[in-house]
């Protein structure tokens, strides 16, 4: 017993260490820690709201988003607060008066949930799987937008139209465990991409970088976004596509396929 404490802790200080060389101990902590919106601080949602963190988790640390559809997983969340360290809730209608039958009960609150690391990398352990110690590279998509109402537009970091994307591409980032940077619009004319036209050779990935490419089109007919990538990851071009979603299942989508790709745990295509 004593030795797979300190394999637990191994693991632990060794993730302690890479994230001190790339971010220090805010984001190594941040591995271990996901988000639930909820409604009420009460019981009625808590094991719901343990559950979908605990398979974020899970998820971010080891790099493999195809954990969240493992039955083990599923399994394992049924006690998940027996690996939490600490949670505390937002009100997210703060500041908007209270109907006169509605208290605290049936408000919505972000629950923010920490994790023991060591618990959560002896679990993974069991799942036979390991934290992902590797270098997690900064996504920079590079999309072409065609929305319900033209014109379209490249998802900048200026564009203003694209602002409540950046942010739905941002959570998912913080999801994976994953930083995003948009690229201005001096780096998208350098690379000659612009509001009606995406070039066909992939724009070259800085190190530390993965430069996605794609476009996201809205479909009447469907309905929902139509959204197609492109990455060069390591010599190797990957092409791959998601139909009928909102936005926020199409960025989830792109993130996906770089982790998989990055942590080295399968292929999008």
């Amino acid at each position: 017993m004593m030795r797979r404490w300190r394999y637990r802790g191994l693991l632990a200080s060794v993730l302690m260490v890479v994230a001190a060389g790339s971010g220090g101990a805010e984001d190594f902590a941040a591995l271990y820690t996901a988000d639930a919106i909820v409604t009420g601080t009460d019981m009625r949602q808590r094991p719901w709201g343990f559950a979908q963190c605990l398979t974020e988790v899970l998820a971010k640390v080891a790099g493999d988003p195809q954990l969240g559809d493992d039955p083990r997983v599923a399994v394992a969340t049924e006690h998940a607060d027996r690996l939490v360290t600490a949670f505390d809730y937002v009100d997210l209608m703060a500041g908007i008066k209270k109907k006169d039958d509605q208290g605290s009960y049936d408000r919505p609150h972000r629950r923010t949930v920490h994790f023991d690391p060591a618990k959560i990398d002896a679990l993974l352990a069991e799942l036979g799987e390991t934290p992902w110690c590797g270098e997690r590279p900064v996504v920079v998509p590079v999309l072409l937008v065609h929305g319900p109402k033209p014109p379209s537009y490249v998802l900048s970091v200026d564009e203003p139209r694209g602002e409540a994307q950046r942010g739905s591409f941002r959570t998912w980032a913080d999801a994976y465990g994953m930083t995003v940077r948009f690229p201005n619009e001096t780096e998208l004319a350098g690379w000659g991409a612009a509001a009606d036209y995406l070039p066909a050779a992939l724009p070259a990935s800085a190190p530390g970088e993965a430069v996605v490419t794609g476009t996201l089109d809205w479909s009447e007919t469907l309905p929902g976004w139509v959204g197609q990538w492109r990455l060069r990851w390591h010599g190797t071009d990957h092409k791959w596509r998601i139909s009928g979603v909102n936005y926020d299942a199409a960025f989830r989508d792109i993130l996906r396929g770089v982790v998989l790709l990055a942590a080295e745990r399968g292929s999008p295509d």
